[in-house]
């Protein structure tokens, strides 16, 4: 006989998904990692833009996955309270997100908030800074 707490079906699918999800995060990292040395590589090459925008949307989709996957960490890290089904009323949704914002106060909860917050600005840092295009003059 258990004496955990009990989770519903609903959420605890969603959950052990975040779980398999978040255990892939250092793969992913990992991934990310060689395809922006591949990228600053190439860059220092000087190599033609058209070379350059498959290893920048590597680059990008690898930081995409890794983001994923550090977002399902800081839910899986979280808890299974914080997790919202359709079928749920909104008494229950409003518990999830006040079950979500006490988490995030948590120690063991910070560094990853601290990660998807590292990874979302590195992404859309290089979304808008990285222009293999022909330049306009002006």
């Amino acid at each position: 006989m258990s004496l955990g707490r009990r989770v519903s079906k609903d959420v605890a699918e969603p959950y052990e998904a975040d779980r398999r999800l978040a255990a892939t995060y250092r793969d992913r990292l990992a991934a990310a990692t060689g395809a922006e040395h591949a990228l600053r590589a190439a860059q220092a090459d000087e190599r033609p833009a058209a070379e350059l925008r498959p290893l920048a949307r590597a680059f990008e989709a690898t930081l995409t996955e890794v983001l994923a996957a550090a977002e399902a960490g800081e839910r899986v890290e979280m808890g299974p309270k914080v997790y919202v089904t359709g079928a749920q009323d909104a008494k229950a949704r409003r518990a999830a997100e006040i079950a979500r914002r006490r988490a995030g106060a948590r120690h063991s909860v910070r560094p990853w908030t601290a990660e998807v917050d590292r990874l979302r600005t590195a992404r859309e840092t290089h979304k808008l800074s990285f222009r293999p295009g022909p330049a306009i003059g002006v």
